[in-house]
């Protein structure tokens, strides 16, 4: 079995003139296979929640998910400590929206779209043999997105996974998936070096990272 996960740090927001958007775009995705690991990344991100975010004597509200624009570096440690034995890669690419054509910008779910495939083109499905396939996306699109993105996105892959090998997509509320707030953790850091050049975090998770490529320089 393969579990995916993926998210996205910084907006599709392109009107540098009137508002601030962001000058960069990522999107990563969380590899992991087998049943076991992907049990003990969604048990590391509940003991971070637990232990450091919801603890007993200090809660005074409840923080339900964990999320790397949210957390100190302390946290992100903690975090880090809790998964970095269990066997997973971080594949993301990150858009360089200053470069982007106007023509191109008024479509932000083509761009998503095109930019998730940039991700997953370099992911070796191939070696997937007959392992099952899950990919969860963080559920920020409506029907018509969602229809749009999973079509796109099967259309491209479904020369590369075999015939055999069952391909789900699905689309969940974050805060119910700790797989999702797993890689939201991951992406920030990441969108945090192009967009701040602030390599905090993402010096301690890059061994994790099998791929990190800016598209557009």
């Amino acid at each position: 079995m393969w579990y995916l996960y993926l998210d996205e740090s910084g907006d599709l927001g392109f009107d540098f003139v009137n508002k601030k958007p962001s000058k960069f775009f990522t999107v990563a995705v969380l590899a992991t296979r087998g049943v076991d690991n992907n049990r003990k990344i969604a048990k590391a991100v509940s003991l971070v929640l637990r232990r450091k975010l919801n603890p007993r004597k200090k809660r005074k509200r409840i923080v339900d998910e964990l999320k790397g624009e949210r957390t100190t570096i302390a946290v992100k440690k903690y975090f880090y400590k809790q998964v970095k034995d269990i066997r997973f890669a971080v594949y993301s690419v990150t858009l360089n929206k200053l470069r982007v054509y106007e023509e191109l910008a008024r479509s932000k779910s083509r761009v998503y779209n095109f930019i998730a495939r940039q991700v997953f083109d370099r992911i070796p499905f191939e070696k997937a043999n007959n392992n099952r396939i899950i990919l969860t996306i963080d559920k920020c699109k409506g029907p018509k997105g969602i229809k749009e993105f999973n079509e796109y996105i099967v259309g491209q892959l479904e020369g590369r996974i075999k015939l055999k090998v069952p391909f789900d997509i699905y689309h969940e509320d974050s805060r119910k998936i700790n797989g999702l707030q797993a890689v939201d953790m991951f992406a920030w850091g990441i969108h945090r070096k192009y967009e701040n050049g602030d390599l905090g975090w993402y010096k301690i998770f890059h061994k994790k990272i099998a791929l990190d490529e800016q598209y557009l320089k």
